[in-house]
């Protein structure tokens, strides 16, 4: 989303379209679901376990990093990551609250 349209909606609403952007593309969702059964995890092994380049995955890493979802811990040369409970708690409450909000299971057809 555009800086210049991000402002026209709440402070709200842009943190739910923050948040979704980390489940928006399944490398993301690969690498939070390796680093929820592990609870830590170097990038290294990342690497190794999805088919993706360690460019890429990293890339991947410093999206889910500056959307907070995930934090980490630099030990030159290796780079530890975990999910961010607090950050994992706000979405999963955000995201019960929106599918939850307002929908009577109605459809107009």
């Amino acid at each position: 989303m555009g800086i210049t349209k991000a402002e026209v909606f709440t402070a709200s609403q842009n943190r739910i379209a923050e948040l979704a952007k980390a489940f928006a593309h399944p490398a993301r969702v690969a690498i939070l679901q390796l680093l929820a059964q592990k609870k830590a995890c170097v990038c290294g092994d990342l690497v190794d376990e999805l088919p993706l380049a360690q460019a890429t995955v990293s890339q991947h890493l410093k999206e889910l990093k500056r959307i907070g979802i995930i934090k980490g811990d630099i030990d030159p040369p290796r780079v530890c990551y975990c999910i961010n409970e607090v950050v994992w708690e706000e979405a999963r409450q955000i995201f019960g609250q929106v599918l939850d909000s307002g929908f009577a299971g109605q459809c107009c057809s």
